[in-house]
């Protein structure tokens, strides 16, 4: 054996060199890979023992992607092109040995071989546009002569991977290994070289590109695709366009446009922040001050509190990971209502073809019913999912203090509360902490983690690592009114309220929103939402509040058919003139003058209020950090990820421009709403950014 490099490793077997690659965890190609491919081909070559040449992989994976850690810097010489050319270009056939997954890169390698192999359980997949990118290795101009255009469409516009089962139907793989991946390739390699012919370069291969330059359709049935599913981002858009290069150039041009607008694609802002964002999501789960020696607890058994919306979702979670659950609620109806809810669901998802008959009936068993919250006195976890009431949430934890055992942890799903004020009932407010999903809980990836002033450093760790178990992205808030999440929402939802009174038409204001990139507007969420969760019946004000009026007469959003608008069979919007009169009239109860406002008004006016309440949020510690609030805003509120979360795109703007803008209003306004927060005042007059 000869060690090219630390991560590469050369030796002859059975007539095949076998360059072995070492670079835990996922091997990627970093730049010991590449130098180290590129001098095992090299030494193959020229070694006469040697008839052909295999990559091989140790660990859990072939090659999964590029080295993330040379993004910034940019990667050293040898390029991936060198290496590609090297295998493309062998004299003796190159053959790929793929385990685990091939992606990224590690897919545009094994594309670059003669040969593919791969074990059963393999994955294969080109995942850049998930970075705002598109495969700049000459991926998006082999994959589609071996897959073809409308599968190779479909890969690198959803950058969803397919099995290995799937690849070798389309061609993607030339054999599936059944056992010994390494000894099936070496075979396999053997046996081509034995046959003496030429071996075959991807690139020379037009067949499967023919159908697509006779049927141009295919490539506008896939923007319309396009548009409907990535509505905003570049990067699909620029995948397709590299596809019909490789239709319709020679294989030399189709890599020139394919580099061009991969370059177009790093240095604009989407893949910045969608880069951004990739780091942001795995950073929120490092908590300082809590370090590896900090053991978490056993979650082997989970309750749950209330067998509404939220109940079912919460308990769905677990049980979609095999974690038994009992859910207690007051009420025998309420608990069967609840309880077919959730059979219902997962009946709906096996219609779809996502889960088996069996898988139905597995998840369903997991979930128990009980009207006796002393049943859940051997549980690990127990989160309380009622209404947001003080009172009734304190009695709640009051008698989970009586009656689980020691060490269970005790959690609120409260999007709002003081979760202190909850722990306070208990004689253990070490083991309190909040569990904020978000609705609906089993499809919502957001987990709002929230940390109590008492609550243990070996629970806050125990529920983000929980929080991964349950395939949620977690970020840890501390306590303040609303969190993170709600509270900053709060800000934008007070200003589109403004708005409208002030003369922006509330579609106009949703509208603005949307082409932003959010899923939805601040009058439909509310819709949404249903707007009587904060109607105060005793204390309405319907002469001067417009959701007042609204609920008055029975207009709570789509679940009544109207609320800012009407709603038709199928849901969808429809604009009320009276919504508009509604506005006009309560304007004028509150001597408010309306104007025409224009579209960058009101995006200053939904967004500065959100960046500056991060950036107290910042200063009060409640946030570990800029980009966990970020993470809060792109899985719980459709933050578009294109503008990285509402802290990065501060930081695009310039926060000398956000401070800019934050003073004109204030003094355009009069009003002490727009008063900077100091720590942005701060950040902006050094220079800084939001870390």
């Amino acid at each position: 054996m000869v060690a090219l490099t630390e991560m590469v490793n050369y030796t002859v077997d059975d007539g095949v060199a076998v360059l072995t690659l070492n670079n835990p965890p996922v091997n990627a190609l970093s730049h010991g890979v590449r130098l180290g491919l590129v001098k095992g081909v090299e030494k193959a070559l020229e070694d006469e023992s040697a008839s052909a040449i295999v990559i091989y992989c140790e660990g859990n994976t072939f090659i999964a992607g590029a080295d993330i850690t040379e993004f910034a810097s940019g990667p050293k010489d040898p390029q991936l092109d060198d290496v590609l050319l090297a295998l493309e270009n062998s004299s003796k056939p190159t053959v790929a040995a793929i385990h685990g997954t091939a992606l990224g890169g590690g897919l545009e390698t094994a594309m670059a071989c003669h040969y593919r192999l791969a074990l059963a359980s393999a994955k294969c997949g080109l995942p850049e546009v998930n970075l705002g990118l598109l495969p700049g290795g000459g991926g998006t101009q082999r994959l589609p002569r071996l897959v073809g255009v409308e599968k190779a469409l479909e890969m690198v516009t959803s950058g969803k991977p397919i099995s290995a089962t799937e690849a070798h139907q389309h061609g993607l793989v030339d054999g599936i290994i059944e056992s010994d991946l390494r000894a099936g390739a070496l075979a396999f390699a053997k046996d081509k070289a034995a046959q003496g012919c030429e071996h075959p370069r991807v690139r020379d291969n037009d067949e499967k590109l023919l159908a697509a330059r006779d049927n141009p359709q295919i490539f506008d049935m896939a923007r319309g695709m396009i548009a409907k599913r990535a509505r905003g981002f570049l990067a699909p858009e620029y995948n397709l366009r590299c596809i019909e290069a490789a239709v319709n150039l020679p294989f030399d041009e189709g890599l020139k446009e394919e580099r061009k607008l991969f370059m177009e694609l790093l240095m604009g802002p989407q893949a910045q922040a969608q880069q951004y964002f990739f780091f942001a999501q795995r950073q929120a789960s490092k908590i300082p001050g809590i370090g590896k020696d900090v053991a978490e607890r056993p979650i082997n058994k989970v309750g749950v509190i209330g067998a509404g919306l939220m109940g079912g979702g919460i308990a769905m979670n677990m049980a979609n990971v095999g974690i038994p659950v009992t859910i207690v609620d007051t009420q025998q109806e309420s608990l069967e209502r609840g309880l077919g809810a959730i059979r219902k669901n997962y009946e709906n998802t096996a219609k779809k073809g996502r889960l088996s008959a069996e898988q139905v009936e597995t998840r369903c068993g997991l979930i128990q019913g009980t009207l006796a919250i002393d049943d859940l006195a051997d549980c690990d976890l127990v989160i309380e999912a009622v209404f947001e009431n003080m009172a009734v949430k304190k009695d709640i934890f009051a008698n989970l203090d009586r009656v689980t055992k020691p060490g269970t942890i005790l959690a609120s799903n409260t999007s709002a509360l003081d979760l202190n004020e909850i722990a306070s009932a208990t004689k253990r407010p070490q083991d309190v902490i909040g569990l904020h999903f978000f609705s609906p809980a089993n499809v919502m990836k957001l987990l709002e983690v929230v940390r109590g002033e008492k609550t243990a450093d070996d629970v806050i760790k125990t529920a983000m690592a929980f929080a991964k178990r349950i395939k949620k992205v977690a970020a840890l808030s501390g306590v303040c009114p609303g969190f993170i999440g709600n509270r900053i929402l709060y800000f934008r939802q007070h200003q589109a309220m403004a708005l409208s009174l002030e003369g922006a038409h509330y579609a106009q204001v949703d509208k603005v929103l949307y082409d932003f990139g959010f899923p939805m507007g601040p009058f439909a969420m509310w819709d949404l939402a249903g707007l009587e969760l904060n109607w105060d019946k005793n204390n309405s004000k319907p002469d001067t509040d417009v959701c007042d009026r609204l609920c008055e007469n029975g207009d709570i959003g789509q679940k009544s058919g109207k609320g800012f608008y009407e709603y038709d069979e199928k849901r969808r919007p429809i604009v009320r003139e009276t919504t508009t009169e509604t506005f006009s009239e309560i304007a004028a109860n509150l001597d408010v003058s309306q104007r025409d406002i224009s579209d960058e008004e009101i995006l200053d006016r939904l967004l500065l209020p959100m960046i500056n309440e991060g950036a107290k949020i910042l200063d009060e510690g409640i946030a570990v950090r800029a980009s966990d609030i970020d993470v809060v805003y792109v899985y719980g509120y459709g933050w578009p990820v294109y503008h990285g979360g509402p802290m990065h795109y501060a930081n695009t703007l310039g926060l000398d421009k956000v401070l800019e803008k934050l003073r004109h209003y204030q003094k355009q306004s009069g009003d002490d709403f727009w008063a900077p927060s100091p720590y942005l005042v701060k950040l902006a007059e050094t220079d800084g950014q939001f870390q």
